[in-house]
Order: C-alpha cells, then sequence, then structure tokens
C-alpha cells in the first residue's frame, strides 16, 4: 500500500504529543527541512534499527539543517522508555488515535507470514522550508536511512 500524498504536494498539519507530553505540529517547523518518519513500533527490531541509524547521524542530519520527526501508535510514555533506552535526540510523536497516521495515508494491510493485518507501513517524508512534501520513503532502508535521505535531498536542492 502507498500513500495517497504526493511529492511536491503540501504536507497535512498536523499537532500531536511527544515523549514529554508536549504538543508538536507541523508548524512549529515552519521554515526548516523536516524528517517525518514513520515507524510500527518502539523497541522492536527494525524500528530500533531505524531509530538508532538517525540517532547515529543526527548531529549530520542537524548539520544540514534537518529536524526528525517519528510518529508511531504507541502512547509517551512508551516513547519515553524508548527515548531513554536508546538515547534518542530527537521528537517521537504519539499517535494513539492515528490522526496523524491516517493523514499521511501510512496504515493499512500489510502482510506476516502469509497473513494479512492491519498496520503501519514504515514510511518517511522529507519536507521543506515551505511544507510540500520533496520525497516519500516508501519503503526506507532502516540500516541507511540518513544516508537515503541525505542523498535524496542533494537530488532535490543540488
Amino acid at each position: 500500500m502507498a500513500t495517497h500524498l504526493t511529492e511536491g504536494k503540501k504536507a497535512p498539519a498536523f499537532k500531536g504529543k511527544d515523549q514529554n507530553g508536549n504538543l508538536v505540529s507541523l508548524a512549529d517547523h515552519t521554515g526548516k527541512k523536516i524528517v517525518l518518519y514513520f515507524y510500527p513500533q518502539d523497541d522492536t527490531p527494525t524500528c530500533t534499527v531505524q531509530a538508532c541509524n538517525l540517532r547515529d547521524n543526527f548531529s549530520l542530519l542537524k548539520k544540514e539543517g534537518f529536524v526528525v520527526l517519528g510518529v508511531s501508535p504507541d502512547e509517551e510514555k512508551k516513547h519515553k522508555k524508548f527515548e531513554a533506552k536508546y538515547d534518542l535526540p530527537f521528537t517521537l510523536i504519539a499517535d494513539t488515535d492515528h490522526q496523524i497516521i491516517d493523514k499521511y495515508g501510512v496504515w493499512g494491510e500489510k502482510q506476516l507470514y502469509g497473513k494479512a493485518y492491519l498496520g503501519l507501513h514504515r514510511t518517511t517524508f522529507l519536507i521543506d522550508e515551505k511544507g510540500i512534501i520533496r520525497k516519500i520513503f516508501l519503503k526506507p532502508k532502516s540500516k541507511q536511512h540518513t544516508e537515503e535521505i541525505l542523498h535524496a535531498w542533494s537530488e532535490i536542492e543540488p
């Protein structure tokens, strides 16, 4: 399943609570480049690899002017534990009611061991300073995600 959103369109506005209980919105980051990454669940193998890749390269992303926002259906407390366990330096938004997930079209049917179920499709959106979606990664490479992001951005903004 792919999101209904397309590159070149305005990113949907959103608000949600982060791992510290603070309200975070897309508008808070106007004028900044945003890595908005959706992941299924805190502290699971692939999600941890992806988060740690972004953590390990966070200074590079920051140097390039990116803000990193992670979104999953987990609650704030679970995000807080995930952040503490892996020393994550970025915002994790709790979207337990799927408000943001639905706006970005990243929830749908998935397959695991031949069984169909509903879940979050790991997806990353690169949003420019004006709030325009510049790149959508439908299947981000968790181990090389930062490299993927920086390479894609260099193609967009030479």
